[in-house]
């Protein structure tokens, strides 16, 4: 974890992301959220289904049409609409981990096109050959074997190749929604070693998004806590889980299942 002495790599100031329904109703999805995840460490953001989690990445990745609230990257603002120099260099230092690697990945595609699409549209390769030699290094990072490239994949092995299209654009943020969530437990214990393996070989900061305290705790330097779009306590992991202030935080930890009853 870097020192938080450091300028933060993400600031957001005031989020906010309301969904009009009809013209009587508006759901704020995202009420008012400040936080700041610093270079090299993973912040967790926890809370339960339909707290807004998602919806707080897919808004700082900018999927979702700017609303109210200040959104800084590396220094840049990417709040508003940016210009095309902008969303290149947002696309090459952001990326994102979806929760369903199938709905994720293109079916039609072969591996090698998927994982090197981001190098197709940012032209960082001069030949065909370093461009499977760049695929084939960023296959091997996340445990899987270049003839894997041709093969039918296990969930576990999908979220790998999701994990390998973010990380070969050498990011400095990835945003990890839910990506563990469909997976079994065990294979949930490998993608995340092998998220933190690569954190430490490449100082990437991560933004976790998950609703599995014990994998949050096991992740995350710092962690968040989302309640119907408000963020309700943040602090370090030894903070949050040793001495928790608000109730809800309290209610959560208390729901963590003990393996010997």
């Amino acid at each position: 974890m870097a020192g938080q002495n450091a300028a933060p790599l993400l600031k957001v100031e005031g989020l906010k992301q309301y969904f009009r329904v009809s013209k009587s109703y508006t759901v704020k999805a995202v009420d008012n959220v400040s936080f700041e995840i610093y270079p090299g460490e993973t912040y967790g953001l926890v809370g339960e289904s339909g707290s807004g989690k998602s919806t707080i990445g897919r808004r700082i990745r900018q999927l979702y049409a700017p609303a109210a609230g200040t959104t800084t990257s590396d220094g840049q603002d990417i709040s508003g609409k940016l210009n095309h120099s902008q969303n290149n260099t947002l696309r090459t230092q952001m990326q994102m981990i979806f929760q369903d690697p199938m709905a994720s990945l293109n079916p039609r595609k072969k591996v090698e096109d998927i994982i090197g699409e981001g190098l197709d549209i940012h032209h960082m390769y001069k030949t065909r050959e370093e461009r499977r030699e760049k695929v084939e290094k960023i296959l091997a990072k996340v445990g899987l074997a270049p003839e894997h490239a041709e093969h039918q994949f296990s969930g576990g092995q999908r979220q790998r190749v999701g994990i390998a299209r973010a990380l070969i654009m050498n990011p400095k943020l990835i945003i990890a929604d839910e990506c563990i969530s469909a997976l079994d437990v065990s294979i949930q214990a490998q993608v995340v070693n092998l998220m933190k393996d690569i954190q430490q070989e490449t100082g990437t900061a991560y933004l976790f998004i998950a609703h599995d305290l014990s994998m949050v705790k096991y992740i995350s330097d710092r962690i968040g806590v989302l309640h119907l779009g408000h963020l309700l306590e943040t602090g370090t992991t030894e903070e949050i889980f040793e001495h928790p202030i608000h109730p809800y935080t309290r209610s959560l930890l208390s729901a963590i299942p003990l393996p010997n009853p």
